[in-house]
């Protein structure tokens, strides 16, 4: 019931923000793949809280623990369970918003679905949640990178209206992470951390769009109509908390051209492959890769928890103000880049399993 993502490399995450724990079940992953805590711990430590200035301060650790699905180093083929204990929970803070609605959480909605919520963090629509999805999708990306010779960069584009030109033939990972912001110009990344720390000392928040540009994608994953490859990274993207847009290619900046403009001419290669002299169709057409280089952009909204006096309701419905509480990100693009990274990995790994199922990898 909408806690399972993808269909032959398929993941169900569980846990509450405040709760014991977090993590993921992870099903159809092949066996032999060596692995270990070691490879899932470098994505959980890019994303895990308290790691800059410019994050929420909460004190986690966020040491994955495998729990199944894996023997003497290498996976049985069987589901891989993996999980986080949660250290340092303060379900306290929340104390208040278990009779009143946060402004723009998921609070109302839950309540008014299911007769009953967490209130402590957002228990299941807390972005913690995503833990179980980077965790999972370490494993992804190391398949897909030793297999396939995969590549997938994300890093941060724009900060409220900062917005920095990256190169996505040329960007590195190494240029992503070498500064807090993970934005890979070091001009505009120190611009974005000083708005950022201001926002936050203001006690307020901003959003952004995170980028991400995949290389090494063979022609032929995806699939027509519903499965398009480009529709299954938009739900992906989609599902993260606080993102509010998906453009692809030329995305929403491709009205502006002409079809003569717009089109990416065929060209022959020395080597006898098929490539395209421009990739405005960000390495997807017909829903299926093309082989050049797969590039989107998601955008994300301000966090809604801001520690200021709002109106809102209560659970009489009766009007009421709140105040925020609690820790929380100022900005969440810098530790949603590598969760942008995670389901991308995720969505590709699931369509290169289906594409050797049905085409025998051709």
């Amino acid at each position: 019931m909408g806690n399972t993502f993808g269909h032959m490399f398929r993941i169900t995450t569980w846990g509450e923000s405040h709760g014991g724990g977090v993590g993921v079940v992870l099903d159809g992953c092949p066996p032999c793949v060596e692995l270990s805590e070691a490879d899932i711990q470098p994505e959980l430590d890019r994303r895990r809280p308290g790691q800059s200035k410019i994050v929420t301060p909460r004190n986690e650790a966020d040491q994955v623990e495998i729990l199944s699905g894996v023997f003497e180093g290498k996976t049985l083929g069987t589901p891989i369970m993996m999980w986080v204990r949660n250290k340092d929970a303060r379900p306290e803070a929340y104390s208040e918003m278990a009779r009143k609605f946060r402004p723009s959480h998921a609070d109302f909605t839950y309540e008014t679905k299911y007769g009953i919520r967490n209130p402590h963090g957002g228990g299941r629509s807390s972005a913690r949640e995503t833990i179980g999805r980077v965790a999972a999708a370490a494993v992804a990306k190391k398949i897909l990178c030793l297999e396939y010779g995969v590549e997938i960069i994300a890093y941060v584009k724009q900060v409220q209206d900062i917005a920095a030109e990256i190169n996505t033939d040329t960007v590195t990972k190494d240029q992503v992470e070498s500064n807090i912001v993970r934005c890979p110009d070091a001009d505009t990344a120190e611009k974005m951390i000083e708005r950022i720390e201001a926002i936050r000392k203001a006690g307020d928040s901003v959003g952004g769009i995170v980028e991400c540009v995949i290389r090494g994608v063979p022609v032929g994953w995806g699939s027509p109509v519903f499965d398009r490859l480009e529709a299954d990274l938009a739900k992906a993207m989609l599902s993260l908390p606080a993102c509010k847009g998906f453009d692809v290619g030329s995305g929403f900046g491709g009205i502006t051209l002409t079809g003569t403009q717009h089109n990416d001419p065929f060209r022959a290669t020395d080597e006898g492959g098929v490539i395209t002299s421009s990739n405005r169709s960000g390495g997807v057409q017909g829903g299926i890769s093309n082989g050049m280089p797969i590039y989107f952009r998601t955008a994300f909204k301000p966090t809604a928890t801001v520690m200021h006096e709002q109106d809102t309701v209560d659970d009489n419905h009766q009007n009421t103000t709140l105040k925020g509480r609690g820790r929380h990100d100022p900005c969440v693009l810098p530790r949603a880049v590598p969760i942008v990274e995670a389901m991308a990995a995720l969505v590709l790994m699931d369509h290169a399993m289906r594409d050797a199922a049905q085409c025998g990898g051709a």
